[in-house]
């Protein structure tokens, strides 16, 4: 008897349920085509939480999460949970604290710009001809977001804010680790961001990248001071294959990435914590994109980075390739089709705007 993997579904806000209703669509032709058996718990979290449960993560969200061997996350937040204190909101009350209780230290960002969507980049034709793939793999938990200490007081009678930029040999030979291990699975080529000319911490960050990079000797491994790789990633966003940073940079470059590529509605991303053996890792696998309040309920969401997250659930959570490789071309192939939502739709010859569950399906069917 085959394996039942569970999954617990954490949709959220705004159009999160209008997305997720179609990667999970797409997970029951997975079973169709495969054989392979899901078991999805649908849980509350976020502003949906907040309103039917009193908190952003309620106790038996974060006990079915523990129970499941992934949790696929859409997205929490809205207008109408901004007035709550800044810890009780839907964002730092649901994802942060999910973040830390699973230790997902490795998000995994893939931007992704395919040749029939180059129209949409706001970079140069001739610097994107043929479209790109690059996978941004962010440390999660270290850094300056979370080091010691941390406050904003009045020292000698003026307001100083104050940030402390902390990293661990070994957080960043773990996060390193993520990174070759993915570079091995592509063109083999990774390039390390940091701030060494700068910071004690980029300093450490090198070393001990190059040391990691001795246990990968088919990995071709490069350098680049993050200011420069802004440049860079703009200049020749081709010229990338994998790219490792800590939080910060990671935070930035990322969102670099997402506006190169095009549209946030494209693009998914995995946050990995406890290895569970074989390459594999518990995660929580989620859209970049957020709740867009201004079009949720209409129908017109774009699912895709929804759905291209369960592809990397499949991939790093539950070592189905097959299976994600099946979803990640099954897009490909309907957006090959001229099929596009309105975030990504030009008007083109060939092209034809269509809604949430259209393309939702066309998927499905493309699978």
């Amino acid at each position: 008897m085959s394996k039942v993997h569970k999954i617990a579904v954490l949709a959220g806000d705004g159009i999160g349920p209008e997305v997720m209703a179609e990667a999970i669509k797409v997970l029951g032709t997975i079973t169709s085509k495969f054989g392979t058996q899901f078991e999805f718990s649908e849980q509350l979290v976020g502003g949906a939480a907040i309103d039917a449960k009193g908190k952003a993560l309620p106790e038996d969200t974060l006990a079915v999460c523990e129970q499941s061997d992934a949790i696929l996350f859409g997205s929490v937040g809205g207008p109408k949970w901004e007035k709550l204190p800044p810890n009780e909101q839907p964002e730092r009350g649901a994802l942060l604290p999910l973040r830390k209780h699973f230790g997902l230290f490795a998000n995994l960002r893939p931007s992704i710009c395919y040749p029939s969507l180059t129209h949409a980049s706001p970079v140069k034709d001739e610097l994107i001809q043929g479209g790109f793939n690059v996978l941004c793999v962010r440390e999660l938990t270290g850094g300056l977001y979370f080091g010691q200490p941390k406050f904003r007081k009045e020292i000698d009678g003026e307001m100083t804010a104050v940030d402390t930029m902390v990293y661990k040999k070994s957080e960043i030979e773990r996060i390193a680790h993520v990174a070759f291990k993915a570079a091995q699975g592509r063109r083999k080529e990774l390039t390390s961001i940091d701030k060494a000319n700068v910071l004690e911490n980029g300093l450490l960050w090198r070393a001990t990248v190059e040391e990691v990079a001795q246990s990968y000797p088919d990995v071709k491994l490069s350098h680049l001071y993050v200011d420069n790789a802004a440049m860079q990633l703009i200049k020749n966003p081709r010229g990338f294959d994998v790219v490792l940073c800590e939080n910060l940079f990671g935070d930035i470059l990322s969102d670099e990435m997402a506006m190169i590529a095009g549209s946030l509605g494209m693009l998914a991303s995995a946050s990995l914590g406890k290895a569970k053996g074989d390459g594999l890792y518990f995660g929580l696998f989620e859209p970049s994109g957020g709740t867009a309040p201004d079009i949720a309920g209409k129908g017109i969401a774009n699912p895709i980075a929804q759905i291209l997250s369960t592809a990397l659930l499949l991939r790093f959570s539950l070592g189905l390739e097959a299976e994600a490789q099946a979803i990640e071309t099954a897009v490909r192939k309907v957006i090959d089709d001229g099929l596009r939502t309105g975030d990504i739709y030009s008007g083109a010859e060939g092209t034809r705007k269509v809604n949430t569950r259209e393309i939702g399906e066309a998927i499905s069917q493309a699978i």
